[in-house]
């Protein structure tokens, strides 16, 4: 069985959560302060979802201490800021996605099942400008040193690379990195593109391997190719 934590201290939110993870047959285990959080993922759940901000300590640090531990299991953060600063220090913080309250629980559910889909089908790139991707141990190298890459950032870095040198349109990438149809912003996708960036060594502004294609989405490239 999939065993989730959830780390929210307001009831109003944990146990109507609480109720919804386990129709979908989830174990579900709930704690509502961030240090018995951290405590209870050393028994590595298949998704920790975070709220931001817990008591004890918050959650943006209890992602930070996972992953500063090693535990690459996808975390889904919770949040009551919606402002881009906030979004972007929880990616930071080593989040896979994040859901501003109020939300839907079909839409929070959607995300849920989609951080836990982990594909490791298909091919690996032994060169693609210098990075390397590991599908099975989902792995990413960059110039023989390994990058860390949340869940989110390694899909989409694998889409990306999969079709080098192509543009992949904004709704594709919705559609294969977060499972949805998405009609409305894609910030969420503009934050990781951005995070992921950073990690590669990569400026926006004379990428060296993603590059923005204006009102259609991305594209990867090889450095060669994009001199």
């Amino acid at each position: 069985m999939v065993r989730v934590l959830l780390a929210e201290d307001d009831t109003a939110i944990s146990e109507p959560l609480t109720r919804a993870l386990r129709r979908e047959g989830y174990d579900v285990t709930v704690c509502g302060d961030g240090l018995d959080a951290l405590r209870e993922a050393q028994n590595a759940p298949d998704l920790v979802v975070l709220d931001i901000g817990l008591p004890g300590m918050d959650g943006l640090e209890v992602c930070r201490r996972l992953r500063a531990e090693g535990r690459s299991g996808p975390v889904l953060m919770l949040t009551a800021r919606a402002d881009e600063v906030d979004t972007v220090v929880g990616l930071d913080a080593g989040a896979d996605d994040y859901v501003t309250k109020p939300f839907r629980l079909a839409e929070l559910l959607a995300r849920v099942r989609a951080l836990l889909r982990r594909s490791t089908n298909g091919p690996g790139s032994p060169d693609a400008g210098g990075i390397r991707i590991d599908t099975q141990a989902r792995r990413v190298f960059a110039d023989g040193t390994e990058l860390q890459l949340t869940a989110k950032e390694f899909d989409l870095l694998r889409v990306l690379v999969r079709e080098q040198g192509k543009v992949v349109s904004r709704e594709q990438l919705m559609r294969e990195v977060w499972e949805t149809q998405w009609f409305g912003s894609t910030k969420t996708l503009d934050m990781h593109v951005s995070v992921l960036r950073r990690k590669l060594g990569d400026d926006a502004a004379k990428p060296r391997y993603i590059s923005t294609v204006r009102g259609v989405g991305f594209r990867f490239e090889r450095p060669e190719d994009a001199a």
